[in-house]
Formats: C-alpha cells, sequence, structure tokens
C-alpha cells in the first residue's frame, strides 16, 4: 500500500491523486492541512529525511510525499511512469503552490 503525505490545496497533490485513481492503484492519503496531528507527523517526517533538503533549500512544502514499501520519495511522476503508465495531466497542471510556480 502507498501512504500518501498531501494537501487538497496542493496542485501537485490532486494531480498526483488523479493519476493514481485513473490506474487503480490503491493508497491511503493523509490531508496535513485537514487534520494537526497529521501535520505533526509530516512535520517529523520532513525534519528527520535527507529527501526533503532541496524542499527545505528552496521554500517548498516537499508534498506529495510517497512512501512505497517503507520507501520515502516525492517523485510521483516517476512512480507513475516506473509502473509502465503515461502521466496523465489534469485540468490543474499549470498550477502550482509555490513562490516560484513549481510545485510544493
Amino acid at each position: 500500500m502507498i501512504l500518501i503525505y498531501g494537501s487538497e490545496m496542493c496542485p501537485d497533490c490532486r494531480e498526483c491523486k488523479f493519476n493514481l485513481d485513473a490506474y487503480s492503484i490503491p493508497y491511503e492519503y493523509i490531508d496535513i492541512t485537514a487534520d494537526l496531528h497529521a501535520l505533526k507527523d509530516f512535520l517529523a517526517l520532513r525534519d528527520r529525511e535527507q529527501v526533503f533538503a532541496p524542499c527545505k533549500e528552496n521554500h517548498s512544502i516537499g508534498i506529495p510525499a510517497l512512501i512505497i514499501d517503507d520507501v520515502l520519495t516525492l517523485d510521483w511522476e516517476g512512480f507513475i511512469a516506473g509502473k509502465g503508465y503515461t502521466v496523465i495531466h489534469s485540468e490543474s497542471a499549470s498550477e502550482a503552490c509555490s513562490a516560484d510556480r513549481k510545485g510544493c
């Protein structure tokens, strides 16, 4: 099972979920902006995992964050492609939630 930390406010997270749903890939979604406990869990993960270092440097959040078989990745598009699927860009693909318009 895939565990995803994300937010419904994040266009990248919505697009990730759109693709997982389109390809019937099961996942558990944790909305970090809907629950303070979920936010605390995510922040603890973000504080201890090196994969988030570039996110911290460019002041992005680092979502969607996927945990797949105990491996943490921020590359949901690479995961989709690695499964042999083509990434489907939804209507929110041109949106971004960071100040530099490069994602969450």
